[in-house]
């Protein structure tokens, strides 16, 4: 069955969907990364955090002053010697990489929401 909306209510409806996608998709995108982030103490893991207090924004965000070099190979410690690793072999960029794979991913969540209406 067809939903009918009326037509000077299809700009509230769409906001609605629109805000429902950016919470799913943004609270997604922290379990993913919260999964894929390696372990030594759990400090990393346990510091990812997401909002979705702005319009159409989600952020998923961590802290932790060792997160860029762990996450994106960037900054690295002079320790690493020049070079990314992890003990568990991550991949640099890894969140990024979740965000990709999340588009096709947002795209089903919205047919879901849409038929829920």
């Amino acid at each position: 069955m067809t939903r009918q909306i009326p037509l000077d209510e299809i700009g509230n409806y769409m906001d609605g969907q629109i805000r429902q996608l950016v919470k799913v998709t943004t609270l997604e995108w922290e379990k993913r990364v919260k999964k894929e982030t390696p372990v030594e103490t759990g400090r990393l893991r346990g510091a990812w955090q997401s909002q979705t207090n702005k319009p159409y924004v989600g952020e998923v965000i961590n802290n932790v002053e060792y997160a860029e070099p762990v996450c994106y190979g960037t900054s690295l410690p002079s320790s690493w010697g020049g070079s990314f690793k992890t003990r568990q072999g991550t991949k640099a960029g890894f969140p990024e990489l979740i965000g990709k794979e999340l588009e096709s991913w947002a795209q089903q969540e919205y047919q879901k929401i849409v038929k829920r209406g």
